[in-house]
């Protein structure tokens, strides 16, 4: 690590933490050369995990989307202050799989289980999009399936 006042590589680790169980590590350090003190953050890096879309094209894997469909279902409703969480516990669940290569199904459906059990109308706004709905039948439709 390197020293961001002076540049000196000679530091050393005074204090070690986790950080909100998320796997990233604090570490507090100082200086062995000017004596001050700075704090560096530690996450294990992830093996690449390609998404196939419906087209059959292939992208990286990328938490922001999940979040940002998240925030819009649950936009005003209890819950929302969960979204990183809810990221993070769909995201652990997809790399314990071990795949290099998930689909987009399998995600939106994992995203729908935990939206389903934290919030019935968040889950509707959520499926609303990612099954395209065109009516009201559909909705009637998938509130139907609820009860």
């Amino acid at each position: 690590m390197i020293c961001p006042f002076c540049g000196s590589s000679q530091n050393k680790v005074v204090d070690k933490r986790g950080v909100n169980g998320s796997g990233e590590i604090r570490r507090r350090r100082e200086c062995l050369k000017c004596s001050k003190r700075f704090t560096t953050y530690e996450k294990v890096a992830n093996l690449e995990l390609m998404v196939v879309k419906r087209d059959g094209h292939q992208e990286l894997f990328c938490r922001d989307k999940i979040k940002n469909g998240l925030i819009k279902a649950l936009r005003k409703r209890p819950g929302s202050e969960q979204v990183d969480e809810l990221v993070s516990k769909i995201e652990r669940k997809l790399r314990k799989k071990g795949a290099k290569q998930v689909t987009s199904k399998l995600i939106g459906q994992m995203v729908l289980a935990e939206l389903k059990k934290l919030d019935i109308v968040a889950y509707l706004r959520f499926v609303s999009v990612y099954r395209e709905f065109k009516d009201s039948r559909d909705f009637a439709k998938e509130i139907q399936s609820l009860n």
